[in-house]
């Protein structure tokens, strides 16, 4: 069996909660074939995963990255720890106790 052909029989239908796209063939003769995957119950909302690339019956994988996210992540983690500082500071300043205590 041709890769094309197995291809045919792959991007028919959708395996699990992932879907294939229509492939299409770049100039320099590459077969492009996008991967989403369905997020929403009701198969509404895809979110792309990656691409698979097959150029002279050699297949490649590419992953979709979500910069967006990535960056949310950070910034929540840096807001976690300023808020875990903060909290050290208040409660147990990092300067000496001053205060007068009564002698006995």
């Amino acid at each position: 069996m041709t890769v094309r052909a197995r291809l045919a029989q792959v991007s028919a239908g959708a395996v699990g909660s992932r879907v294939f796209g229509e492939p299409f063939e770049t100039p320099e003769g590459t077969t492009v074939i996008p991967v989403f995957r369905v997020s929403d119950r009701f198969g509404r909302t895809a979110t792309p995963v990656g691409v698979f690339a097959i150029h002279d019956g050699e297949v490649t994988w590419r992953a979709a990255v979500d910069e967006t996210r990535l960056a949310l992540v950070a910034e929540l983690i840096g807001l976690a720890a300023a808020v875990l500082g903060t909290l050290a500071v208040v409660r147990r300043p990092p300067w000496p106790d001053l205060s007068r205590r009564p002698r006995t």
